[in-house]
């Protein structure tokens, strides 16, 4: 392992003691500024002032290091420095930037930490500031958590308006002017007289001076945000030009694909591969982790090799053989010896009164399964590594293919690409880990690796199954009490053991959104219980959020149709919390709610909060001939200030429409140790025709500033399960909801 990893692994344990016991160690290191990353590598007449801007005869680069996953990450982290710059974000280049320390995300680990997301008491204020420095000592580059807007709001804005400063200030000493008499605009210097200074023209002066420290502008001096904008790569994906990493090509390149073993950890028993390397364009079949890569002249010819292989695969014995003993030993969970949290306990559950219902709800694996292909593209020589590829963690990849290369972590380079689509797919590395393998048995030779779809949709680390046991009580004035209890694999665990750390205390995201859902019921507890490790997961879309939002709502909405109560007026009778009140409220005015309706037409009704977002929807479907129709879905989310209208809604729109596909359609089941899932065909989501008419109000009451391309999905399918309820009578408790109910 490289010396940078040897050194996060040594700050990530410095992190952890800080968020364990809000420590005040290494103040002085975190408080200074990093180092510049772009210096290492600056071009002949570029000058760069601070981490996100470099400057060179073109003109403007600005640094967008958060992955851009088609959230439209690039284009808001480029307009959060044009502005400040007075730039036409449209106009200049962009750059994810270097794996880099610099780059750290400081809100991403406080995901991680049983902090409710509405509470903003001493406790909580200080285990976020907390995350902050812990992402700072492990150098966390990392996009994920909904958390780029978050994070990238006061930093590039403050970047933006350093460099506009220096810029200024060098401008001022040239033509022997006060700073104060100067203003920028159009990517230039204007003095009151005479011609602008463009940028470019400036940039050497201003690397000499120290940076200027500024505050960002006020948002009512805003030109560009806070409206509705054109994404910076809205052309080119229209137009079929955008570039993946598929697109890439290099002088010299060979075109690899590799055949793992289908159940994954098993390897090879043994292999034939003389048919395979009969076949014309051929080149060799390497040894890689878990199977063989075939390489070829074209990346067809290389697939057709691989389905030539004649492979005996073993069996692994890191997982169950089928999806029925993986449930039975979700089942057998349910025990102190398993129980991992217990964050929320409130009363005494077992003595409160009432009418009793329990009820038993299940989630099957899911796969995030993005449109392109996992892919990499890898140079490896004895000096140095080049790695090209979507990656959401760019420092963590530069450490493993540094550990498979056997370079110091310095001389691996990792040149970060769009992805064409993740869902939390990019956070995973093994196709990366693969082609690093394949570079180094042909050195000096680029290696563009490709996994088909269908070694794609077998070796995809999952969204856990998951299993929720609920019990509660009504008597006349509604819910009066609520237990829950979750068993689930950890994703944590799974995740930090797969890049070599050990898991650290209990795993928030078994009950995520459950734990801290804002409902004041007098006796409520909600219990985690860790399923040990088998198949490995990952962190899907909203993560434990996207199941728990089912578990939570579905036992509150069966517990109120018990009571006999109004689910939107019991709901907020239990809401504690004013902006979810206002969210809730918002929702119903939208959708003009008269109650669940009945008599072939339902209407459903959810509430989340989740990575800090209060989320409400009302779902209405009709009962056909040829199955449930959803006709119409309301959404209201809280996510503070509203920085860019138009991507805000299809952010919160799409994660609603991929919790209604996925609830409906998908999930991934094992036999002989393997998926049985293999493409698109039979892992379906949802169809066009099948898509409601989508309403989105976002408050944008609060002075918070909150990502949103995950809170949008949790309360879609609970919302769908109530409103099939209300229509048909039958409860849904077990996703996919297609093992029990057609749609139209």
């Amino acid at each position: 392992m490289g010396r940078a990893a040897t050194i996060a692994r040594r700050t990530f344990l410095i992190g952890s003691a800080a968020i364990a016991g809000g420590v005040a160690f290494g103040v002085w290191a975190y408080r200074r500024e990093g180092e510049n990353p772009l210096l290492a590598d600056l071009p002949e007449g570029a000058a760069t002032l601070n981490p996100y801007v470099l400057i060179d005869a073109g003109g403007v680069t600005l640094i967008t290091p958060r992955t851009d996953v088609g959230q439209g990450a690039t284009s808001i982290q480029a307009t959060l420095l044009a502005e400040e710059l007075d730039l036409d974000p449209a106009t200049v280049r962009t750059d994810p930037g270097p794996a880099s320390p610099a780059y750290y995300n400081g809100k991403v680990a406080a995901e991680g930490m049983p902090l409710a997301a509405w509470d903003d008491g001493t406790a909580a204020r200080a285990g976020r500031v907390a995350s902050d420095v812990a992402g700072k000592f492990v150098g966390l580059h990392l996009t994920g958590g909904s958390t780029t807007v978050p994070d990238a709001y006061d930093k590039l804005r403050a970047a933006g308006a350093a460099a506009r400063e220096t810029l200024k200030q060098a401008a001022a000493e040239r033509l022997g002017l006060d700073r104060a008499e100067l203003r920028t605009a159009d990517g230039a210097v204007v003095p009151p007289a005479g011609d602008p200074i463009p940028y470019a023209a400036l940039a050497a002066d201003a690397a000499r001076l120290d940076p200027v420290k500024a505050a960002p502008r006020d948002p009512s001096e805003w030109r560009l945000l806070g409206k509705p904008m054109r994404r910076t790569d809205i052309v080119t994906k229209s137009t079929g030009t955008y570039r993946y990493g598929t697109d890439m090509v290099l002088p010299g390149m060979v075109h690899a694909t590799v055949m793992s073993n289908p159940a994954m950890g098993g390897g090879v028993a043994s292999v034939d591969d003389a048919a395979a390397r009969a076949l014309p364009g051929v080149e060799a079949v390497l040894p890689v982790t878990d199977g063989l890569a075939v390489l070829a002249d074209n990346t067809w010819r290389a697939m057709k090799a691989a389905r030539a292989l004649a492979v005996e695969w073993g069996t692994p014995d890191t997982h169950a053989a089928t999806s029925e003993a993986m449930w039975q030993a979700h089942a057998d969970a349910f025990i102190d010896d398993l129980r991992d949290s217990q964050f929320s306990d409130d009363g005494d559950v077992d003595a409160a009164p009432g009418e009793v219902l329990a009820a038993e709800y299940r989630v099957p694996f899911l796969h995030h399964a993005p449109l392109e292909p996992a892919n990499a593209t890898v140079r490896y020589t004895p000096e140095r590594t080049d790695v090209w590829a979507a990656t959401q963690g760019p420092v963590f990849l530069a450490a493993t293919v540094a550990a498979i290369t056997g370079q110091d972590t310095d001389r691996v380079h990792v040149h970060a690409l769009p992805s064409g689509g993740s869902f939390g797919h990019r956070l995973e590395d093994l196709w990366i880990r693969q082609t690093a393998e394949i570079a180094i048995q042909v050195p000096g030779r680029p290696v563009r690796m490709t996994w088909s779809r269908e070694q794609d949709m077998t070796h995809g680390f999952l969204r856990p199954m998951a299993i929720a046991r609920g019990r509660g009580t009504t008597d006349g004035s509604g819910v009066r009490s609520f237990d829950l209890g979750i068993a689930a694999h950890s994703v944590s665990e799974s995740q930090l053991t797969r890049v070599g750390y050990p898991p650290i205390g209990p795993d928030v995201a078994i009950v995520a959104a459950a734990w801290d859902a804002p409902y004041a019921i007098p006796d409520r507890r909600v219990t985690g219980y860790r399923v040990p490790a088998g198949v490995g997961v990952s962190s899907w879309r909203s993560v434990g959020a996207s199941h728990n939002g089912f578990f939570y709502e579905s036992l509150l909405s069966e517990l109120i149709h018990q009571a006999g109560a109004d689910p939107v007026e019991e709901r907020l009778r239990l809401l504690h919390h004013a902006p979810s009140r206002k969210v809730l409220e918002t929702v119903a005015e939208m959708a003009a709610w008269d109650g669940p309706k009945g008599d072939g037409v339902g209407r459903g009704v959810a509430f989340t909060y989740a990575f800090g977002v209060p989320c409400a929807q009302i779902i209405e479907v009709t009962q056909t001939d040829r199955g449930i129709r959803m006709d119409r879905l309301w959404l209201a989310a809280e996510v503070g200030r509203i920085l860019d209208p138009v991507n805000l809604e299809a952010q919160l729109s799409g994660g609603a429409l991929f919790g209604l596909g996925h609830a409906i359609h998908s999930e991934i089941t094992f036999e002989g140790h393997a998926p049985q899932q293999t493409n698109y065909h039979d892992y379906e989501s949802l169809r066009l025709w099948q898509t409601p008419r989508v309403e989105v109000r976002a408050l944008g009451t609060t002075g918070d500033i909150r990502g949103a391309g995950e809170p949008g999905l949790p309360a879609a399918a609970p919302a769908l399960a109530d409103a099939i309820f209300a229509a048909t009578g039958t409860r849904l408790r077990e996703m996919p909801f297609v093992r029990a109910m057609r749609f139209a």
